[in-house]
């Protein structure tokens, strides 16, 4: 007896010690709503298998066939040989000519994922998978491929290329369709699974962790994109990723990569960014999203400290467009916007989604920090349309040195360059050494303001430089842009 007990000690200490041991349940276990669908295998890894079963069958490829617009033609470099062109003339077959093979147009095929959101037939994926490299669904003729093999023409309901997100019906009724989860919830560091066609090999399922959350891209403002190590390739575009509940809280957009492929690092678009844009294009056909009309920057110590803030957050107001919703409610260069109807503004990234997110005419209610002091402001909302502005060369004008602590040289405007920039006023910086080169001034740069004082001429800048501390922030204009640069003096 006692030689029984010591073995059974023995072998439930050893069992306790197995990696995973204690985490593998009864084969009898019952699933529950909302938990995950995964446990370990014996070895006490992750088994996909049970996840991938129930929800591969709203997974579905999409294949494109883009036709070019009618009336355009493809450029044929032998076009001006003549050599081709007396072989062309005496009938002899020539690619590329009128009547001969390769002539014209030509199609461009592509593929891409894409998942079930309704019973009823309506499917979401990737703007660029549809649209193609001109951006025009409408010349796409789009199949949808169901795992049974099914084949479905699907109609291009709406495309959004600002979140990369498309919607494409097809007249089927009781298909599968994924569960849709919340992005909020998932945590950095937990599993999540990937399911497409990458280079075309249908139903292929990767895995990996999210890597990060709220990723911010370049030229990127409406996307807080989730960061993943799932293996992505050309073909993904479109797909879902999955939690280990087996809900869609993403969709697999884009990759970075020196080489085309996979590289350890890929992007997914939050479901519910793509959700919302699905109910608009049901209800609208169109996405519509707030607008206030302000150019923003983010927020540094440098710049929280030039402005009395407490901590480096929120947006900061780089420059008003006349007769916006902005200009309307009373906003300057120079404020920070803190809270949006309630919501912290931690970064200056999350307020265009917050504000993109409302319908034009949307009253919002904000607070902003001016003047070393909180205080409140509301807003009615525009309509986000897209606008463009070009800045023509400046004649040069006489340069001069702006105070040596600030190692600035620079100009006034002329009167052409302020009538094209839409300015009173302004100085053109010529040159930057000592604490403006370490702040990141640079040639051509053009000065507008010194905090929230608006600077017209060399002189007033004098005058302000004179009267500050060490600690400031000149506002600029910048090509498009206007941005705040903290400037250092030590």
């Amino acid at each position: 007896m006692r030689k029984y007990l010591v073995a059974t000690s023995l072998a439930l200490s050893i069992a306790a010690a197995l990696p995973g041991a204690a985490l593998i349940p009864s084969a009898h276990a019952q699933a529950v709503p909302g938990t995950s669908m995964v446990t370990p295998n014996r070895y006490g890894l992750p088994d996909f298998g049970d996840l991938v079963e129930q929800v591969g069958p709203a997974v579905v490829n999409i294949s494109v066939v883009q036709r070019a617009a009618q009336g355009a033609t493809t450029e044929n470099p032998l076009a001006n040989d003549p050599f081709y062109d007396f072989l062309r003339r005496f009938g002899v077959p020539v690619p590329g000519f009128p009547g001969q093979p390769g002539m014209g147009p030509r199609a461009r095929q592509g593929i891409g994922s894409g998942f079930i959101v309704s019973q009823d037939g309506y499917v979401l994926t990737n703007a660029h998978v549809v649209a193609g490299e001109d951006g025009d669904a409408a010349l796409s003729e789009v199949t949808v491929t169901l795992i049974d093999k099914r084949e479905f023409k699907a109609k291009v309901v709406g495309v959004d290329r600002r979140t990369d997100v498309a919607l494409l019906k097809i007249d089927a009724k009781g298909l599968p369709a994924v569960k849709i989860g919340s992005p909020d919830q998932a945590r950095v560091g937990e599993w999540v699974v990937a399911m497409g066609s990458p280079f075309g090999f249908d139903n292929t399922v990767t895995a990996g962790i999210i890597s990060a959350k709220a990723r911010r891209l370049p030229d990127e403002t409406y996307v807080p994109f989730i960061q993943t190590d799932v293996a992505i390739n050309p073909g993904n575009s479109g797909g879902p990723l999955f939690n280990l509940a087996g809900e869609v809280i993403g969709i697999n957009s884009q990759i970075y990569s020196r080489s085309g492929g996979f590289m350890g690092i890929s992007f997914a678009i939050p479901i519910d960014v793509a959700m919302n844009i699905k109910d608009q294009l049901v209800e609208h056909g169109r996405v519509q999203r707030g607008r206030l009309g302000i150019a923003i920057q983010g927020v540094d110590k440098d710049l929280a400290q030039s402005f009395g803030l407490a901590d480096a957050r929120g947006a900061l107001v780089a420059s008003v467009e006349p007769g916006s919703a902005a200009d309307k409610a009373g906003l300057q260069a120079g404020d920070v916007v803190l809270e949006v109807d309630g919501r912290r503004i931690s970064d200056s990234a999350e307020l265009p989604r917050i504000i993109g997110e409302k319908r034009p005419g949307t009253q919002v209610k904000m607070e902003i920090w001016r003047d070393g002091r909180s205080r409140n402001v509301s807003a009615t909302l525009d309509e986000l349309k897209t606008d463009t502005l070009a800045a023509g060369p400046a004649a040069p004008t006489q340069v001069e040195r702006i105070g040596d602590k600030l190692g600035l040289s620079a100009r006034a405007l002329t009167a052409q360059e302020a009538a094209e920039l839409k300015l009173r006023g302004g100085i053109m910086i010529e040159g930057a050494d000592g604490p403006a080169a370490r702040a990141g001034l640079q040639r051509g740069d053009v000065i507008l303001a010194f905090n929230n004082q608006p600077v017209t001429g060399i002189a007033e800048l004098r005058a302000l430089l004179e009267r500050a501390g060490n600690r400031f922030a000149l506002l600029i204009q910048r090509g498009e842009a206007r941005i705040f640069v903290p400037v250092r003096i030590e």
